[in-house]
């Protein structure tokens, strides 16, 4: 469908069917759209849980719980979903430059 394919804003929330032990199927679907900003797993086995979150191509996952977040977590998506991470100590990463010198004393 196509709201399953889009990046809505919105108070929106699509939820799929899936064959019962069909994790990875659910991870395929989720995973071939073109964004990944957020997602969310409800469920009560947290092992499962964290295996999927581990497996989607989101900057977010919550689980068992939707759009509560920490002003300090870093931010952002994957895919067409933005680029890298705002917030949070990963954001320095990308604004420093690592650079090596090397100098033979012999040359000068």
């Amino acid at each position: 469908m196509y709201i399953a394919q889009e990046e809505s804003f919105g108070p929106v929330m699509v939820i799929s069917k899936f064959k019962n032990g069909d994790v990875d199927g659910v991870l395929r679907r989720a995973n071939t759209t073109e964004y990944g900003l957020a997602s969310g797993v409800f469920t009560k086995d947290l092992s499962k849980a964290l295996y999927i979150s581990e497996k989607l191509e989101a900057g977010t996952v919550f689980i068992n719980t939707y759009n509560k977040t920490d002003v300090a977590a870093p931010f952002g998506g994957f895919k067409q979903s933005g680029f890298g991470k705002d917030l949070g100590k990963l954001v320095l990463s990308s604004l420093i430059t690592h650079l090596t010198v090397q100098t033979n004393e012999e040359a000068t």
